[in-house]
């Protein structure tokens, strides 16, 4: 091959085509050494770190509440590590323990989401003293508050969750402590005792074959909760059809697990010993008037099956002055587990709305 011969003028036009490339590859290049670094995901490794000289118990904290009986421990125990986004979930009863809601170990994680088990003193893993007289919502609402300063949760961070029991306890503790959360979740629970008796014997009861609500009252009205055959009919035809619409035998063992471990005399001295009303002391509970005092952003949950009138949480979430309605329309008291991806994907997306403002 013959090799080419260039005039060395033509090599300088060559250098001046190049010329503007490399200029503003030298301008970019000095920008970007003039832009300033990103933070450093090391500043935030001290939130991460465990103390080496403690020893470790995978989140498990006791935490000391003191009572009008004196001082006792509650269980808690924390899943994730974010400390932007801290959820305590306040479960339902009163007096069932956290396990139910082990469920959300399969969705929190791994959206970044922190989150809190705790048990109310006198039930689960927590301190179970005989003292009865602390069976109230204030002294509950105390409790939460003495576990939210244990924990250290506060306005930047604190998103409280309650389902049912738990629900009723989250807007009682927001109408008085609101000042510490970021955000709140009421998950199937009606806004007072009275309109909660409303709808499970003027629509939930009717659903009911006659006969066997016949019986179901006769069995009530003789006290005779005890009976097998009250549970029986009550399981068939109200916990089937209203609180967990998986057929029983194939109950989550989380849920079944819980159920077996609740604190019955909270639960009858509240609630009472029917599902068909409340016969305890929340017969006369009412937070309906006091739910436009909640300012932070809200969620309420409704479920076309639940006991609780979807239609009432609806309202509910417009009384507040930052709400927003989720509604299950495959789900029941129990939406957690019988309508579970559309129930989770919509509380992780408010949580992530919220945490985003």
């Amino acid at each position: 091959m013959t090799q080419s011969k260039h005039h060395p003028r033509q090599h300088k036009n060559r250098l001046f085509n190049y010329l503007p490339l490399a200029l503003t590859l030298l301008a970019l290049a000095i920008l970007g050494s003039c832009t300033p670094p990103k933070p450093d995901a090391s500043a935030n490794l001290a939130y991460f770190k465990t103390d080496s000289s403690q020893v470790q118990t995978g989140g498990v904290k006791m935490i000391p509440v003191t009572t009008a009986s004196g001082k006792h421990k509650v269980w808690t125990k924390r899943i994730g590590n974010n400390p932007k986004i801290k959820v305590l979930l306040l479960a339902g009863g009163p007096g069932i323990p956290h396990d139910y809601f082990e469920a959300f170990e399969n969705f929190f994680p791994s959206e970044g989401i922190e989150f809190y088990y705790y048990d109310e003193l006198g039930s689960g893993n927590s301190d179970k003293p005989t003292d009865t007289t602390r069976y109230n919502i204030n002294s509950a609402v105390e409790e939460v508050e003495q576990v939210r300063k244990a924990l250290h949760l506060d306005k930047d961070n604190f998103y409280l969750y309650g389902h049912s029991w738990g629900g009723l306890l989250a807007m009682e503790y927001a109408v008085k402590y609101q000042d510490h959360l970021k955000a709140l979740m009421v998950s199937n629970m009606s806004s007072s005792g009275k309109e909660f008796n409303r709808y499970v014997r003027q629509v939930l009861a009717k659903q009911i074959p006659a006969a066997d609500m016949q019986r179901i009252n006769q069995l009530s009205e003789n006290n005779n909760y005890g009976n097998p055959e009250y549970m029986q009919l009550v399981m068939k035809h109200f916990y089937a059809r209203f609180v967990c619409r998986i057929p029983i035998e194939n109950w989550p063992e989380p849920l079944t697990r819980a159920l077996s471990k609740t604190n019955q005399p909270y639960y009858n001295k509240l609630q009472g010993p029917s599902e068909f009303g409340l016969l305890g002391s929340l017969k006369d509970w009412d937070i309906s008037g006091a739910l436009n005092l909640i300012n932070v952003p809200t969620l309420m949950i409704g479920a076309k099956y639940d006991e609780m009138d979807p239609e009432h949480l609806k309202w509910m979430s417009t009384q507040v002055k930052n709400g927003q309605f989720l509604y299950c329309a495959n789900g029941s008291h129990l939406s957690i587990y019988d309508d579970q991806q559309f129930y989770m994907k919509g509380v992780i997306r408010f949580i992530k709305q919220v945490n985003q403002k």
